[in-house]
């Protein structure tokens, strides 16, 4: 049976936020803690991809910075799959610290989608992109074509979806697991961490 490594990843600056946003409470909890809730349900095991010590020694999980730099998330996906390998793994679900309310269920339904030879599985959404790649599975396979994008100047995250296998989770499928503008909601000011809590704390997300 194959083994699948949770990765959050954690490596921005929190600019917006003005403190690290994993860090911040939300209904009660830390951003991050409802990360790794949500996906260790669906992995096998947890770690944390992070450029700063200091926020990965507060987040308390296995840690590891990015190899590569300057290329944004993109270098937290690689990192979070080269140590995938390195720990026996086949591949990674990988979810940004900032996401709180993902599911776990949608994140299983990835990691089964990917058991079955894709190299890349990624849900549908109505965001900019149409797909969450912050929400995802990913297979070793994707290490290669991730490093010849950057080496190319391409440091967006489906920038090397042309050299792998890629299923597109449909929106409808994506729709059974919650309302897709809840459940990939990332939080990067303290006006949109204040409007989403208050959202769940009605009940109405």
């Amino acid at each position: 049976m194959s083994r699948v490594l949770g990765a959050i990843i954690a490596g921005g600056k929190s600019v917006r936020y003005g403190s690290p946003k994993a860090l911040a409470r939300f209904a009660g909890e830390r951003l991050v803690d409802r990360v790794a809730r949500a996906l260790g349900e669906a992995a096998d095991e947890l770690v944390v991809i992070a450029n700063d010590p200091a926020l990965a020694a507060e987040i308390g999980l296995p840690w590891r910075a990015d190899e590569l730099t300057g290329i944004g998330s993109l270098a937290g996906l690689h990192a979070a799959l080269r140590w995938a390998g390195e720990r026996g793994c086949d591949g990674v679900l990988a979810a940004g610290a900032d996401m709180p309310l993902l599911a776990a269920a949608l994140l299983s339904r990835l990691r089964a989608r990917g058991a079955e030879g894709w190299d890349a599985v990624l849900p549908e959404s109505e965001g900019p992109r149409g797909l969450e790649p912050l929400c995802a599975y990913y297979a070793l396979a994707c290490i290669t074509p991730i490093e010849r994008a950057t080496a190319r100047g391409d440091a967006r995250l489906i920038g090397f979806h042309d050299e792998v296998r890629v299923l597109r989770l449909p929106l409808a499928e994506v729709r059974s697991f919650g309302d897709p503008r809840i459940l990939f909601t990332n939080i990067n000011t303290t006006a949109e961490h204040a409007q989403l809590e208050r959202l769940v704390l009605e009940g109405r997300a």
